[in-house]
């Protein structure tokens, strides 16, 4: 007997194995449907996942922050799918989730341009609407977010580091929107848990949060949602690009800019400057939302 406690405290028994779906789905088909993933003693798993011993278990959903990952990362694999069908000779390097969206890196012959990236989206939902499993080669196997493991979509194999999403057709609000790079090329793209929410960031942001290279990514992103908390339209630019190639591509576009280094995230600060060039200097992340509050933009 197979005693799992689910996270309310709650006890339910079962006289066999069975897989973190079948579980979700004894519990009632409307959360089986919505699952991403499992979380069995504190490790995130795969829907596939069989839990063979006494354990305490949750199911994730895309309304959380880790479902809302999985989903991402698990578009990340789309996009290389997607690649590897229309450009056979590229050769795929690496891709997971990052801030709101994903990335996957390639080498191809050629630079790819928007004309490709708008291909490249139209094949990625002709696979999420046919539905596509997405499986781990060991399910047995604990899938947590620090491992890497040969996955299958269809028969398209990719190593990643899981866990990932049952099958394509939950990944269905995404959209990609940059490609930059030659050698190696990078695509960016965003992916939310419903159309809704895809149309809220695809809405022009009030304020860019602009980093000056990966190790501030998790801040830069985290500047982001407090932002988002207060009321303004947020978005973070955390690709790898030169900073001053992020500034003066969106200083056009949104009134204030955000800019991260080092020492704001070290301070817990972060510098602030308006689309026309005058620089604010630094703030406490909370001092700038009362003071983006102030000038009327949030709501707006």
């Amino acid at each position: 007997m197979i005693h799992i406690t689910l996270s309310d405290g709650s006890l339910r028994e079962y006289d066999q194995p069975l897989s973190v779906y079948e579980f979700a789905a004894s519990i009632g088909a409307g959360l089986a449907k919505a699952a991403v993933a499992g979380r069995v003693d504190g490790v995130l798993v795969d829907c596939r996942f069989i839990i063979e011993a006494d354990a305490r278990v949750s199911i994730v959903t895309p309304q959380e922050p880790d479902g809302l990952e999985i989903l991402r990362r698990s578009c990340a694999l789309m996009l290389a799918m997607s690649i590897r069908q229309l450009y056979p000779k590229a050769q795929l390097q690496t891709g997971t989730a990052l801030g709101d969206g994903f990335f996957y890196e390639f080498t191809f012959e050629r630079p790819l341009d928007l004309f490709d990236l708008a291909c490249i989206e139209a094949r990625m939902k002709i696979l999420a609407a046919t539905n596509h499993s997405i499986r781990c080669r060991n399910p047995s196997s604990r899938s947590m977010l620090t491992e890497t493991s040969a996955y299958l979509i269809g028969d398209f194999e990719c190593v990643s580091v899981g866990p990932h999403v049952p099958a394509t057709r939950v990944l269905q609000a995404f959209a990609l929107d940059h490609i930059s790079g030659t050698a190696p090329q990078r695509i960016y793209g965003t992916c939310w848990s419903c159309q809704q929410e895809l149309e809220d960031w695809l809405a022009p942001p009030h304020v860019i949060i602009v980093n000056m290279d990966y190790r501030q990514a998790d801040y830069a992103q985290s500047v982001t949602e407090a932002l988002r908390r207060s009321g303004v339209r947020a978005r973070a630019d955390l690709r790898s690009e030169k900073v001053r190639h992020k500034i003066r591509e969106h200083s056009q576009q949104v009134p204030y800019l955000v800019v991260i280094g080092e020492k704001e995230k070290t301070g817990r600060f972060v510098s602030v400057r308006s689309r026309t060039g005058e620089d604010f200097g630094t703030m406490a992340v909370e001092v700038v939302c009362d003071w983006l509050r102030s000038t009327g933009i949030a709501g707006t």
